[in-house]
């Protein structure tokens, strides 16, 4: 990682131990980072933990590479909601940007209204990652951690298009009473 990163360095399980779902260079510009697989709420943890990371040093512009995912939910989506958010409150011109989208994913992006708050190219961003390149590892968290993880996540996408609370209310009504039940 670049000099300063003080978090660990993390990699994240799937059923092929071999093949990481996110990859990360953080010593470009834009920052690059590759799905590879499924990006969910069980993987999220390790991006979101990433994005603030890279945000705090300062580094104001990321591309996201989608051209080898294979299918997202709406955490994952909230992820990408919540560090396009705090790019812009921490940079000013501070971007996100998700590139090679395909068809699928490019459909759930707009209707969720991510494309609000993210720089969306569908066409062929040219993705180099370099020798910096790191696979990230999802870090064990407790049921109350990862609850609040898909909370925040819900509510950057409220911010992205109001209209999302009618999708998620009942979810995020639920998540709320479990953060708050004894």
């Amino acid at each position: 990682m670049p000099s300063g990163f003080s978090g660990p360095i993390i990699s994240i399980p799937m059923s092929d131990p071999v093949k990481p779902t996110f990859l990360v260079d953080a010593y470009v510009d834009p920052v690059l980072v590759r799905i590879e697989g499924r990006a969910s709420f069980m993987n999220s943890g390790s991006l979101k933990d990433f994005f603030a990371e890279m945000a705090r040093q300062g580094k104001g512009r990321i591309a996201v590479d989608f051209q080898q995912c294979t299918s997202m939910d709406s955490t994952f989506l909230g992820v990408l909601a919540g560090a396009a958010l705090e790019l812009r409150r921490r940079t000013p011109a501070g971007t996100l940007t998700l590139v090679r989208v395909g068809e699928r994913n490019l459909e759930l992006i707009r209707n969720l209204g991510l494309h609000r708050l993210a720089v969306v190219d569908a066409g062929s961003f040219s993705m180099n990652l370099g020798g910096g390149a790191l696979a990230l590892t999802e870090q064990m968290r407790s049921e109350i951690e990862r609850t609040r993880l898909v909370l925040e996540a819900h509510e950057h996408l409220l911010t992205a298009d109001p209209a999302n609370a009618a999708k998620f209310q009942d979810v995020m009504a639920f998540l709320r009473n479990q953060l708050n039940s004894p």
